[in-house]
């Protein structure tokens, strides 16, 4: 491969839904070595394998070790083995919501313990450019809509907790050693998949999130969709948020460390969004489009502690990193759609193949 690589970041949490994208854009970027860490609780060794296969690179541009953010000795072990990193993408961790209210020590200790052994560890190797996966969940329930970055913490879960607690303890680190040169990203609501249908959201068990749980009814995993709440204030009465394609969200991280390379920002947080709200209805309809098919579904009760509507000013991304969303709901249902369709059951199944020829 005739190219120059100069730049090595390492990506925590790599082989995950978001990681796995971004990774695929950093090497088509053709400015990256990427090295990914990931313990593959709620992730495939199989996204990074098929990664290489869509970008076709080299066997050194592309690393994978199987390593925990908590395991002080074996991330010490990664970075000595490769002391080109520069910079660190920082997906690792534990996601659901619900999880997270019945197990919050567990979330603790993964997202908040694991990120300061992580920090300990670049800083440790000097290495101060360091890309934060946040959410949205850090705002808590609206005050005001579009969301904006300077807009009330106030996270009301676990998980989202954990997220803001990592956000300050990040703004604590830029405040006593301003070498640190931090960009915060907090997205809003990924769905998706590549374009190729090789990758995309495989969760274990039952989907938290509303769209592999769609994928999964069009497959036929599932029997129906519950839609939590048809009597909001919204134009059908569901509820309505800003969905982001994964394509997109994955370009965000490489205008971020592009950023970072460039500039020094300090530690500034920064909405990955739309900018625009969909409705759960809308969403729902936009894979039936895209299957051919009307999606099953029935009207359930409100979830404690949702909210109507929210979406993101996503006019700092723009402005700081040259960036916006550019992909819309048909294109998020129908690359979806190849995703599962083409990947009933995830990574798994092509797994469960291999083995069984063998």
């Amino acid at each position: 491969m005739n190219r120059a690589i100069f730049r090595t970041v390492l990506v925590t949490g790599g082989a995950g839904y978001i990681g796995s994208h971004t990774c695929l854009e950093l090497l088509e970027s053709k400015t990256y070595k990427v090295v990914v860490i990931d313990n593959l609780d709620n992730s495939s060794e199989e996204s990074i394998k098929r990664v290489q296969q869509l970008t076709a690179c080299g066997k050194d541009d592309l690393v994978f070790r199987n390593c925990d953010i908590r395991d002080r000795r074996r991330l010490k072990a990664v970075l000595d083995e490769f002391p080109n990193i520069s910079s660190c993408i920082h997906f690792a961790g534990l996601k659901a919501v619900g999880e997270s209210v019945s197990k919050p020590l567990m979330y603790y200790d993964c997202n908040v313990g694991g990120t300061v052994q992580l920090l300990e560890q670049l800083n440790n190797k000097g290495i101060k450019n360091f890309v934060f996966s946040s959410s949205a969940t850090v705002y808590g329930e609206p005050e005001m809509l579009p969301l904006v970055e300077t807009a009330r913490l106030q996270a009301t879960n676990p998980y989202g907790r954990t997220k803001l607690f990592i956000e300050e303890i990040l703004r604590d680190c830029h405040a006593s050693d301003d070498s640190w040169n931090t960009l915060i990203l907090r997205y809003f609501n990924p769905i998706g998949a590549h374009p190729s249908g090789k990758i995309g959201e495989d969760p274990q068990g039952i989907p938290n999130n509303l769209m592999p749980f769609v994928a999964q009814v069009c497959v036929g995993r599932r029997e129906k969709l519950s839609v939590f709440g048809d009597d909001y204030d919204t134009p059908d009465g569901t509820g309505v948020r800003d969905y982001i394609h994964v394509v997109d969200l994955a370009k965000g991280h490489v205008a971020a460390l592009e950023k970072l390379y460039s500039d020094q920002v300090g530690c500034r947080a920064v909405n990955l969004g739309t900018g625009q709200g969909v409705s759960v209805l809308e969403l729902v309809k936009g894979m039936g489009k895209a299957t051919g098919k009307a999606v099953p579904y029935e009207i359930s009760p409100r979830r404690p502690g949702d909210v109507a509507t929210v979406y993101a000013d996503a006019s700092l991304a723009q402005e700081l990193l040259g960036w916006k969303a550019e992909l819309g709901v048909d294109a998020m249902c129908e690359d979806t759609w190849r995703w599962q369709s083409t990947n009933p059951n995830g990574y798994q199944q092509q797994v469960q193949d291999i083995e069984s020829e063998q």
